[in-house]
């Protein structure tokens, strides 16, 4: 395994994780604080590159999908496809959403609807909250953060198959910048991207094993502590890195089908079974709602007034999914062949922000109907018990709770499932020296347990004695070099919008 590793990508991320670690049990005050700190000091400084940066990766996917480029088949003219187009579009739909879009698309907003920005003059509580609520819901969870995942994908899937470079973030970066980003800086762009998507993956590891014994522990007694989460963790990791090493056609593949059949069942229920006409009505009007505030919302930073509500949440969630974005596009990139441009961005932005409206509106409708009608209820729950134990209080109110609740338990374990295996599957690749499309996808397998085992220990260590917000502190820190890559990368499609010849290559 060693022959093969990039050690100037792995070993910079693992040594920076251990000595976090240490840093957290040595002085755990000093180490929240630092990382609080600093934190602070990025969302407050760059607070308008993380709202420009969102709002033009979707004006330059738009573009692209309407130009030349378009008509380009990704691996060449005569490429096949590696998956079918609905197991693509489960895959790409269940490695974004992750398992977020089960809690956040009821807690979300409630908070709106109890807090709207200051600056906006919307009063608490009101009709016009409500409206905002689901205008914020429908701009943190659809066509923005797709485009931001979708821009690099796309760059980095044309560069690996069409121009056959290698299994790297920096290939996004080369038709442009050339011998700039080749050998040890190659390494360190790489290792910056790994360091960003593998502590989010540890900070929502834990989060998912907090939210599965809060599920579990509904049906049997057990007590939060460093065993029970090793047992959530350990069972969790097991199964995204057996997913990751069976390959895609398997593994990670039927796991997505199984994910999206069972998202599907739940939406179908809470439609039927929630407020459905209320659903209806306050799903069409939302949309009106963020159409009308998109352009202010999207570029909205707080500072005229001194609102901190965009820090809170609108920058925040830039800065999460650009984190994320450099090596998930990676692995969205790499099951895009044999598609056209046009088809990928169908794929990876239109059809995944059409469902995310429709789930919106049957999740968040369900929630602020509840909320309005109990005088505030769910607000109350939401502060008291936290975001998981709000979406278990919901689905209690509706018919067939306990069996529900169950079976919501079991979805929230597949979601996080799901998402991790397609990270660690690019993980694997890019920690291993010389991938190419070509290349077997056996030879990345050792490096996939191990980061798997990795990503479980820091999880584990960290939410056992830090708390989940210590590693969410740490892992917000990729933000901004991440949003610094992928806006770097975008300049390539640029280029090649005005030149698409240049990716005429022979077929695979």
């Amino acid at each position: 395994m060693l022959k093969s590793l990039r050690p100037l990508v792995f070993f910079p991320t693992f040594l920076i994780l251990v000595g976090a670690l240490v840093f957290s049990l040595v002085d755990l005050d000093a180490f929240i604080g630092y990382t609080k700190s600093l934190n602070t000091v990025i969302l407050s400084n760059f607070s308008w590159l993380f709202s420009l940066g969102s709002f033009y990766l979707l004006v330059l996917i738009a573009l692209t999908y309407f130009s030349k480029l378009g008509n380009i088949r990704i691996g060449g003219e005569h490429s096949t496809p590696r998956i079918s187009k609905p197991r693509w579009f489960m895959i790409v739909l269940c490695t974004t959403l992750a398992v977020g879009v089960l809690f956040w698309t009821t807690a979300e907003p409630i908070y709106h609807l109890h807090s709207p920005p200051a600056s906006f003059g919307i009063e608490a509580g009101s009709a016009d909250a409500a409206l905002f609520a689901f205008s914020a819901m429908f701009l943190h969870w659809g066509p923005t953060p797709y485009a931001i995942y979708a821009v690099p994908a796309l760059i980095f899937a044309l560069a690996f198959y069409n121009l056959k470079m290698p299994f790297s973030i920096t290939s996004a970066m080369r038709p442009v910048l050339g011998k700039y980003v080749t050998g040890k800086m190659a390494d360190v762009i790489d290792a910056l991207a790994l360091y960003s998507l593998v502590v989010g993956m540890a900070s929502s590891l834990g989060t998912g094993a907090l939210t599965l014994l809060g599920g579990v522990s509904q049906f049997i007694p057990m007590e939060r502590n460093a065993l029970t989460l090793g047992i959530f963790i350990s069972l969790i990791v097991a199964t995204f890195v057996i997913s990751a090493a069976s390959g895609l056609t398997k593994g990670i593949a039927r796991l997505s089908a199984t994910n999206f059949w069972m998202l599907i069942a739940l939406f179908i229920f809470v439609f039927l079974c929630g407020p459905t006409a209320y659903i209806l009505a306050i799903g069409v009007e939302g949309v009106g709602a963020y159409l009308q505030d998109f352009f202010r919302l999207s570029l909205f930073t707080g500072q005229a007034a001194n609102d901190p509500w965009p820090q809170y949440w609108s920058v925040f969630y830039w800065a999460v999914w650009f984190a994320w974005a450099p090596i998930t596009a990676m692995f969205l990139g790499k099951i895009a062949r044999g598609y056209t441009v046009r088809e990928f961005i169908q794929v990876n932005v239109v059809y995944p922000s059409l469902f995310i409206l429709l789930w919106v509106s049957v999740f968040a409708g369900t929630a602020v109907y509840m909320d309005l009608h109990t005088d505030g209820r769910l607000y109350a729950v939401l502060n008291e018990g936290g975001i998981e134990q709000l979406l278990y209080h919901i689905f209690g109110e509706l018919p067939a709770g306990g069996l529900t609740s169950f079976f919501l338990v079991m979805i929230a374990f597949i979601s996080y499932v799901t998402a991790a295996d397609s990270s660690t599957d690019a993980i694997g690749d890019l920690c291993t020296r010389d991938f190419k499309s070509d290349s077997d996808e056996g030879a990345a397998l050792p490096i996939k347990i191990l980061w798997g085992v990795i990503i479980g220990l820091v999880a584990w260590i960290m939410v056992s004695t830090v708390g989940v917000d210590g590693v969410k502190q740490l892992s917000n820190l990729g933000g901004l070099p991440a949003t610094v890559i992928i806006l770097v990368c975008s300049l390539t499609l640029i280029h090649w919008l005005r030149n698409p010849e240049k990716l005429q290559q022979t077929p695979d």
